[in-house]
């Protein structure tokens, strides 16, 4: 298990070897991340997505971001994937968790960005 996002973060199952991954039939937030150096246990996400059903997703290469995953990660065996299932989430929270995590990581191979900042007429 690996915790991504912000405070006590969301509980991943992963992260797992993506080119050895079977998605299951579920719906799920997942991430795909890479480590920068090999030789230590930490991972740079370079994807954050959503899904009503992970197995339609076209895991693992057949993806559409697939080739710019590839090429952040130099391999496609340096790529792994960590999902969560939300626990009675909707498609809704499935997509509030994504964006979440786009903000907060601003994995370079997401088309959408998203900011992480407060404005003080947010604030009462």
């Amino acid at each position: 298990m690996i915790r991504l996002g912000s405070l006590a973060g969301y509980p991943f199952e992963g992260p797992r070897v993506l080119a050895g991954w079977t998605p299951p039939a579920a719906a799920a937030v997942y991430a795909v991340m890479y480590k920068p150096d090999p030789a230590k246990e930490r991972y740079a996400v370079i994807y954050v997505g959503h899904a009503d059903d992970l197995s339609a997703e076209r895991f693992p290469f057949r993806h559409p971001r697939a080739p710019a995953w590839i090429k952040r990660a130099g391999s496609k065996f340096s790529l792994y994937i960590c999902v969560y299932e939300v626990p009675g989430g909707t498609a809704a929270h499935r997509e509030q968790i994504a964006r979440e995590l786009m903000a907060v990581y601003k994995p370079g191979c997401n088309e959408q960005r998203y900011d992480h900042a407060w404005k003080d007429e947010w604030l009462l």
